[in-house]
């Protein structure tokens, strides 16, 4: 059951090889509804099909939106909350002068977020969290198959 004014959302990605092709899935949750989304890509990378259940997610809301978003992934999590400010002062740089993996996503997960009052929450993956399972399978699903 959703939190009441709250959009609930749930993240997952899979990849078959790292870089191959890859799914990502996504469950939204608000006052009793709930929407399920998927998609994939036949030459990715596990990030980055985490961090398109993210973005696809944060496209789906019509409005803006108090939002829990619970990920199973860290690279997400930590990037929204810990590394982003720093590699936007830095010119996308990261703190050895790299450019930044994935720039592309993260500047479109900040857009997102900016537009929504979200908090991220991390959950432990493949450990039994029934909403993770379900956008895990979501995401495997949705893998291109050759």
């Amino acid at each position: 059951m959703s939190k009441p004014g709250i959009v609930e959302i749930y993240t997952d990605g899979a990849c078959s090889g790292n870089p191959g092709p890859g799914g990502w899935g996504a469950i939204l949750r608000y006052n009793g509804h709930e929407r399920e989304l998927s998609g994939g890509a036949a030459d990715t990378t596990n990030n980055r099909m985490e961090m398109l259940a993210v973005i696809e997610a944060l496209r789906a809301l019509k409005k803006r939106s108090r939002v829990e978003l619970y990920t199973d992934s860290q690279y997400v999590k930590q990037g929204i909350e810990d590394w982003l400010k720093g590699w936007k002062a830095k010119g996308w740089k990261t703190a050895s002068k790299k450019p930044v993996k994935n720039q592309d996503l993260w500047m479109e997960i900040d857009a997102l977020v900016g537009q929504h009052d979200v908090s991220f929450h991390w959950v432990r993956g493949h450990d039994g969290h029934p909403e993770n399972e379900r956008a895990d399978a979501l995401a495997r699903a949705a893998i291109p198959r050759a």
